[in-house]
C-alpha cells in the first residue's frame, strides 16, 4: 500500500489528487510540523526534513518535494496523463512544475516562516519580509501565467500534473486575489480545474469552507 504523509490545507492536496487520478490505491498520515504527534514522529523516520507531502511508494521508494512526487507519479503510470507521453510537452510540463516549486512555493515558505530565513526577526522586519515576499509570490505567478497557456489546460488536451500542482499552490498567500487584477484569464483556468475530479473531491477535504 502506498503511503502519503500530510495534512488538512497542504500541500498533499496535490499528491492526493495526482494519486487518485492515478487510480491507485493509498492511505494517509495525519503529520505535520504544526500539529505534532505519532504521524509526525513516523514522518520523520522517513523525512528527516518533516515536510509533507511525503510518499513512501509500495517498492519502499521515498518521495519528497510536491513536484517530484508528481513526476514520479506521472512516469510510474502513464496512462494517468499526469504527464504527456510526447517528449517536448512532457519537458514543458516538467519545467513548469519545477518553476512552481522552486519560485512560488519556496516563496510562500519564506512568507510562512521568515525565522528559517532570519533568525528572530522583528516585527518591522518581518512585516518587511511578509510584504516583499508577497509582491514577489504574485509577480511570480504572473509570469507563469505568461510563460504556461491553457491548451485548453496547463498540461494540454487534458488534466495532468501541473494543472493540479498550479490549483494547490496557488491557494495560498493571495495569489488568487492578486490573479483577479493582474491575469484574470489564468485565475478561471485554476477555476476550472478545481471544479474538475479529482481536484474537486480533494479540494473539499483539504478547504471545506471554499
Amino acid at each position: 500500500m502506498i503511503t502519503l504523509y500530510g495534512s488538512k490545507g497542504s500541500g498533499s492536496a496535490a499528491a492526493e489528487a495526482a494519486l487518485e487520478l492515478s487510480g491507485v490505491a493509498y492511505e494517509t498520515f495525519d503529520a505535520a510540523e504544526w500539529n505534532k504527534g505519532p504521524g509526525y514522529e513516523a514522518l520523520t523516520r522517513v523525512n528527516p526534513l518533516g515536510q509533507i507531502p511525503t510518499l513512501v511508494q509500495d517498492d519502499g521508494c521515498v518521495m519528497t518535494e510536491s513536484a517530484a512526487i508528481l513526476i514520479d507519479l506521472g512516469l510510474r503510470h502513464p496512462n494517468s496523463w499526469l504527464l504527456s507521453t510526447e517528449p517536448a510537452q512532457r519537458a514543458q510540463q516538467i519545467r513548469g512544475l519545477v518553476f512552481i516549486a522552486a519560485n512560488c512555493y519556496a516563496g510562500i515558505g519564506i512568507i510562512d516562516y521568515p525565522e528559517r530565513w532570519y533568525p528572530d526577526p522583528e516585527k518591522a522586519v518581518r512585516e518587511q519580509m511578509n510584504a516583499r515576499s508577497r509582491a514577489r509570490l504574485h509577480e511570480l505567478w504572473a509570469m507563469f501565467a505568461d510563460q504556461f497557456p491553457a491548451t485548453p489546460w496547463l498540461s494540454g488536451e487534458r488534466l495532468g500534473a501541473l494543472d493540479i500542482l498550479a490549483s494547490t499552490v496557488s491557494t495560498w498567500s493571495g495569489a488568487r486575489k492578486a490573479l483577479a487584477s493582474s491575469r484574470p484569464d489564468f485565475l478561471a483556468l485554476l477555476q476550472k480545474v478545481d471544479a474538475t475530479e479529482p481536484v474537486k473531491s480533494v479540494r473539499a477535504r483539504h478547504w471545506p469552507d471554499g
